[in-house]
């Protein structure tokens, strides 16, 4: 009860939005990779996987495919109320769609429904049957689900191009492959069953043991509704309505999992095999750049863990402050923190303590999303955070020209240490800033409402983990928003 009060009281005072103090750059909080260095990286990566380190692979899948395809509803809306190929030339995405329709890997399939049907091959048709239960049935299916890729042996969805690329440089020194799609409830059945129908191609093919796992974002990180006075939305029978909390609900299911390293990635940010080079190297390369930083990490953790103030030297004190000044990139409020050896063991203590994120960033190149910037926390400090546009007050001038300033953003490659120097699993849900929500209207019933999202999986569900970002190329970057990106030459 009190956490929905609390939800309730967000609803009426807003969420606070995060001071930013500069953007993150290169040299300036980003690092940037040589080619040696991406090499030496790579290969620490590897022969920590042959120690005998367990990776997984962990993939948000419950997006809905819905988005994709605005256009060709709005297009099948209006060829329905006005057959006609003509109702096309207003809409440009539904007219390229039809004009370059061959090039889709889900073509063949639609147009042999369409065939058995014998359905005219009319731009309505190959609408209706991409969208509707009468064929593919895309519009109300997840993109993990949907083909997305052609090739001589068989068509791929994203689901199956993570489970390739998942064999590449998320598999253990036996040669298992541990995967963790979250989905949606409706959908898990569906995931289930072309994992089911694929695996043993996909083993004998890459030679490795796939382990896929499924969960659902939890029930009990839905968040109240309220009207548009604040007061609880209530169902037509009285109940209070509850809504799915967004994507930083699944800090809950990452918690649950088991693995040295965990790495990231949004299920619709995939590539064909030929493009699929770029990612496999930087993707052990952020590995290796998390197990680098955490071999220090560690070092240090046991020191101030396990030892008595009395026994630290200050010399030793004042290299750790270094270390998480300079690599964990925590800068320290004041000098307030160093005029007692005692707060000085405290505060380092403190700062080590916590899960660690190697965030891949990507040259800003007016792709929407978040970003890497320098941000004040509520102690005080001043460390690397990844902002949503949506944290940094529109309206504040100041504010918005570091925004203007920035140089990259927020491409969803996370490679993630979830254990400490003992190999105990922290508890993700206790490094999460609560104030970083925000708020949106809906509808249900005709009614509208406001609804309220837990902070973002890498943004405030992860504000109080050490972070590291470095500098990833635009070409493992990828994802598919409208259904005509898959006409993009990275997806042919």
């Amino acid at each position: 009860m009190q956490v929905v009060l609390a939800q309730v009281e967000n609803f009426r005072k807003g969420f606070p939005f995060l001071q930013i103090e500069e953007a993150a750059s290169v040299e300036k909080g980003v690092i940037r990779l040589s080619p040696e260095m991406i090499q030496a990286k790579m290969d620490l990566y590897d022969k920590k996987v042959e120690n005998g380190i367990k990776p997984l692979k962990f993939v948000p899948a419950s997006g809905a495919a819905s988005r994709m395809f605005k256009a060709l509803f709005s297009a099948l809306e209006a060829l329905e109320t006005t057959p006609g190929d003509d109702v096309l030339k207003d809409n440009k995405a539904a007219a390229q769609y039809i004009a370059e329709f061959d090039k889709f890997a889900f073509a063949e399939e639609l147009k042999a429904k369409m065939k058995a049907d014998g359905a005219a091959d009319s731009a309505q048709n190959k609408i209706a049957y991409l969208l509707t239960e009468k064929g593919l049935n895309y519009g109300n299916k997840p993109k993990g689900l949907l083909k997305f890729h052609a090739y001589a042996k068989g068509n791929r969805t994203p689901f199956e191009e993570h489970l390739v690329e998942g064999a590449r440089y998320a598999r253990d020194n036996a040669g298992n492959v541990k995967l963790h799609f979250t989905v949606s409830p409706e959908h898990q059945e569906g995931f289930e069953k072309l994992f089911s129908q694929k695996k043993a191609k996909y083993e004998e093919e890459l030679d490795v043991n796939f382990e896929a796992t499924f969960s659902r974002q939890k029930p009990a990180t839905d968040t109240i509704a309220v009207d548009l006075e604040n007061n609880p939305f209530r169902n037509p029978d009285g109940s209070l309505l509850f809504r799915p909390a967004g994507h930083g609900a699944l800090i809950e299911n990452l918690n649950d999992l088991e693995a040295d390293v965990v790495f990231i990635k949004n299920i619709d940010n995939v590539v064909p095999d030929s493009m699929k080079g770029a990612t496999i190297d930087y993707k052990k390369a952020l590995a290796g750049v998390l197990l680098e930083t955490q071999e220090k990490l560690f070092e240090y953790q046991r020191l101030l863990n396990e030892r008595s103030r009395v026994a630290l030297s200050s010399v030793l004190l004042a290299e750790v402050a270094g270390f998480v000044e300079n690599t964990l990139n925590i800068k320290p409020a004041d000098s307030q923190y160093y005029t007692e050896k005692a707060e000085l063991h405290n505060y380092l203590k403190e700062k080590l303590n916590r899960p660690l994120r190697v965030c891949g960033m990507v040259r800003n190149e007016g792709e929407p999303g978040g970003g890497p910037f320098w941000a004040k926390n509520p102690d005080r400090t001043v460390s690397l955070q990844v902002v949503e546009s949506s944290q940094i007050d529109s309206e504040n001038l100041q504010q918005q020209s570091i925004v203007k300033n920035a140089t990259h953003f927020n491409p969803v490659d996370l490679v993630c240490g979830i254990k400490n120097y003992k190999g105990e699993k922290y508890d993700l849900t206790q490094f999460t800033d609560p104030a970083t929500g925000f708020i949106s209207k809906k509808s249900k019933d005709g009614k509208e409402l406001k609804a309220q999202e837990l902070p973002g999986l890498w943004n405030g569900a992860m504000s109080n983990w050490n972070t590291l970002f470095v500098e990833v190329p635009i070409e493992t970057f990828n994802p598919v928003k409208t259904v005509n990106d898959l006409l993009r030459e990275q997806h042919l």
